[in-house]
């Protein structure tokens, strides 16, 4: 990937700061883009360390304006646009009766609307080009019920759908578009769901009683298993790949 060019969403942490730093290690420019340029420094001295290249954008991807700014920047100032990988999102739990509409709004805001404001703004530059590959990390619960979990997942199949539309829509101009559907992975937005702080164990076991499996592979996903499946998609390795949506899940949702 030396030569080629990135925007990383969500980049602060988690699978999108995984995603980054693969990329960066592969020899790409990264433009990593996070709602606040704080949050972004400690990649950022990271990356630049190692010798990569990157540039921080703060912007949130629930503004068109924003978004458009900062890719506009990220062009400017790092070089046309191979890659996009949507990794920004959010987690509110809580049963659908009780569920607030600030929650569900918010939610969607950037987990939806989010991917279509930077996958418009950068694939809009990508299409005069003729090239580009795009992947919207996803989740496994788009495509099982997940208990409490009914915005997240909804929110994640509409990023699905969307991306797999994108990319039939852009496919005779050369660009690919994926998504990434990860199971329970090692960050912030899995532990938080546990008070105790012990993710591994629930989710390795699984719920009988919210009707949840466990994982069959026995762990829980490290950020950099699913960066992995993110670079193959975007490599030319996958160049006759689109319109796909990996499951990297252990096989917790039993390859549905």
């Amino acid at each position: 990937m030396h030569g080629r060019t990135a925007l990383v969403t969500g980049a602060a942490g988690g699978i999108g700061a995984a995603v980054a730093r693969a990329l960066a290690g592969a020899g790409a420019r990264v433009a990593v883009l996070d709602t606040g340029l704080a949050a972004l420094e400690p990649l950022v001295k990271e990356i630049e360390a190692d010798g990569g290249t990157v540039l921080a954008l703060g912007a949130d991807v629930r503004s068109g304006a924003e978004v458009d700014a900062a890719v506009d920047r990220a062009e400017s100032e790092l070089g046309p646009l191979d890659y996009l990988v949507n990794a920004a999102g959010v987690l509110r739990t809580g049963e659908v009766t009780g569920y607030s509409d600030e929650d569900w709004d918010f939610t969607f805001a950037v987990n939806a609307t989010g991917v279509f404001h930077v996958s418009r703004a950068v694939v809009g530059r990508m299409v005069p080009r003729r090239s580009g590959a795009v992947v919207t990390v996803a989740s496994n619960s788009a495509g099982v019920p997940r208990w409490s979990m009914a915005a997240y997942a909804a929110s994640k199949a509409a990023a699905t759908s969307f991306t797999r539309t994108l990319g039939l829509e852009t496919a005779r101009h050369g660009i690919r578009c994926n998504v990434v559907a990860p199971g329970s992975t090692e960050t912030p937005m899995l532990t938080s769901m546990y008070p105790d702080g012990d993710a591994a164990g629930p989710s390795v076991e699984g719920s009988p009683a919210t009707y949840r499996l466990g994982i069959p592979l026995g762990r829980i996903a490290q950020p950099e298993n699913i960066a992995h499946a993110v670079l193959f998609l975007l490599s030319d390795q996958a160049s006759h790949i689109t319109l796909q949506d990996l499951v990297v899940d252990g096989g917790a949702a039993l390859g549905a």
